[in-house]
């Protein structure tokens, strides 16, 4: 498991991988690959936007700060409501794997909430280094 210092100092290589997975699942979804969800649509969208947030210069900015913890608590609750619908299912006794469990809505939730609540906390830890104020 990476230190959170090797995060920092990754931060840009962070912030372009979580761009290219927005981007990458959007394009999967308008070559209309995948059901068009809306619940989807709105989490990948907060990841690539904190993934921009994350290229500034300095994110230690209240600007960039606010607009990402904004964006954030949107993303995880949606990616939470979406995966507590599959909860009620489970407690229901109704709850099943897609057939192609990799694009199951349950398990993708889980992964958004768990991107997302990664990619903000990554960006409120960040501290420039001693001698620059430039990430990674």
């Amino acid at each position: 498991m990476p230190s959170l210092h090797t995060l920092h100092r990754h931060i840009r290589l962070i912030a372009a991988l979580a761009i290219a997975l927005s981007v990458l699942t959007w394009a999967v979804d308008l070559a209309g690959l995948v059901y068009n969800c809306p619940f989807c649509r709105a989490q990948r969208t907060v990841i690539g936007v904190l993934g921009l947030l994350m290229l500034v210069p300095d994110p230690r900015h209240w600007l960039v700060r606010w607009l990402a913890s904004t964006f954030a608590a949107f993303g995880l609750i949606v990616g939470v409501t979406q995966n507590f619908s599959h909860w009620r299912r489970i407690n229901a006794g109704e709850f099943r794997l897609a057939e192609a469990w990799w694009v199951d809505p349950f398990l993708l939730s889980g992964a958004a909430i768990f991107i997302i609540s990664g990619l903000i906390l990554l960006l409120w830890s960040w501290r420039p280094r001693p001698g620059g104020a430039r990430p990674g």
